[in-house]
């Protein structure tokens, strides 16, 4: 077995909550052990600049963005997202300053080879402290690597919730909180107060905090955490705004105007992620970094994000989204609505069986003329046997497959030219149809 193989065979014998369908959430997760942890590695942690962002949908465009200023700005950057859609190294990478030029959609990945060495570099640390969970390891070998490689800036999003993800460690020197909405309700509570509560949980002291609007109860918790930690407050759509102007859109930012700004990414949800992104780049103006109005010009049209409204193609159309919250599922089928035109939709859908199937259909399965049931390669993927009892009203044109790529070639199979077919649900099931088109 080569380097890289028994690295990656290492990692996914760790416990991986993201492959698990029942846990404690208060038992399993927390910052003492991986507090702990990363002492044994001189706290790489410490010695990085952190924007750290939580929420529930809209977290990796936001990152992305950001990302991407700071990069046209002539710094380097660390991102760590996750899911990935197809490898997993997809969640550490770094963009240079030198490629600014270069738009590729997983450019900068960490190397296989670097991936090794600090997996060899950590499994005897692990093995003498003791068990932590995949998502602990690969945080920490992120903060390493990043500190190796001596990154200006670390875009960092949390994983599930914010108070008790790994990610949490990190000193930030700006917190940001996109849209909160209903999700993992079995963990996080299953009130909006409750999730608000814990992704608030990264707001750090005398910080600041910028916040995508918000439902009345949410934006409640949010400022009573800030208050409370001594923390400034900054919302899209009152201290920070933004404009359509046809093909074009502006912001009015907290301390400055830009005009004439276009972006990639489809549909009107991403101008707020754009403006909460233009927020927390002006905010790093208290530590003495500031960005040109160009830059964040550039930066904005340059980015990429796969996976979110993403077109793989024309006639027929394949658009892949991964919406697995009712609030995303009604952000998705506006966009499609808006954006494009086609004679029939074949709804491409399989989800994870924690998320909210009823809020998503209830939004999704009125659009489709045709439903393909599927499941990702992954334990905690709901049966599309049991997806079915959801659409019990709808047994017309209605498919089931037993995975992502009997699905991928039913669709092209009974879709015309002039039809879309809308493939979303678990980011698991976009990266795998993605894999299986291309």
């Amino acid at each position: 077995m080569d380097g890289y193989r028994a690295a990656v065979k290492y990692l996914e014998s760790l416990v991986d909550y993201e492959r698990i369908n029942r846990y404690s959430y208060k038992k399993s997760l927390g910052l003492k052990r991986i507090r702990n942890f990363l002492q044994l590695v001189d706290n790489p942690q410490d010695k990085l600049k952190v924007i750290h962002i939580a929420g529930s949908k809209g977290k990796g465009s936001t990152c992305a963005f950001c990302a991407y200023i700071l990069r046209q700005a002539g710094f380097s950057v660390g991102l760590y997202t996750s899911p990935h859609l197809s490898d997993f190294r997809e969640r550490i990478r770094i963009l240079k300053p030198a490629e600014a030029n270069i738009l590729l959609p997983f450019e900068g990945i960490i190397s296989r080879k670097y991936l090794i060495r600090l997996v060899n570099f950590l499994k005897p640390v692990i093995k003498r402290f003791g068990k932590l969970s995949f998502f602990e390891v690969y945080t920490a070998l992120a903060l390493l690597y990043f500190k190796e490689k001596k990154v200006d800036f670390v875009v960092m999003e949390t994983g599930m919730g914010g108070r008790l993800d790994a990610t949490n460690v990190v000193k930030s020197l700006v917190c940001a909180i996109t849209p909160i909405s209903y999700e993992h309700t079995r963990y996080l509570g299953k009130t909006l107060t409750r999730i608000a509560g814990e992704k608030a949980g990264i707001i750090k002291r005398r910080v600041t905090v910028i916040s995508s609007p918000q439902e009345k109860e949410v934006a409640l918790v949010i400022k009573n955490v800030a208050s409370s930690m001594q923390a400034k407050l900054f919302t899209v759509g009152k201290e920070i705004k933004y404009f359509t102007e046809g093909r074009y859109f502006s912001i009015k930012g907290i301390n400055n105007n830009y005009p004439n700004l276009r972006i990639r990414l489809l549909g009107s949800h991403q101008l707020i992620n754009a403006a909460l992104a233009v927020g927390i780049v002006e905010a790093l103006g208290a530590y003495g970094y500031k960005v040109s109005v160009d830059c964040i010009r550039k930066g904005l049209y340059n980015t990429l994000w796969p996976g979110r409204l993403e077109v793989l193609r024309y006639k027929p159309g394949i658009v892949v989204d991964g919406a697995q919250n009712s609030a995303s599922a009604r952000v998705l089928k506006s966009a499609i609505k808006s954006i494009f035109k086609y004679r029939k939709l074949i709804l491409v859908f399989g989800v994870s069986l924690d998320k909210d199937i009823q809020g998503i259909f209830s939004q999704l399965s009125g659009l489709a003329d045709k439903i393909i049931l599927t499941a990702a390669d992954n334990p905690r993927a709901a049966d599309p046997e049991y997806l079915k009892e959801f659409l019990a009203d709808k047994r017309e044109g209605l498919f089931l497959t037993s995975g992502v790529k009997e699905a991928k070639t039913l669709a092209l199979k009974i879709s015309g030219k002039e039809d879309l077919i809308l493939v979303t649900g678990s980011l698991f099931v976009v990266g795998e149809f993605r894999d299986a088109y291309r």
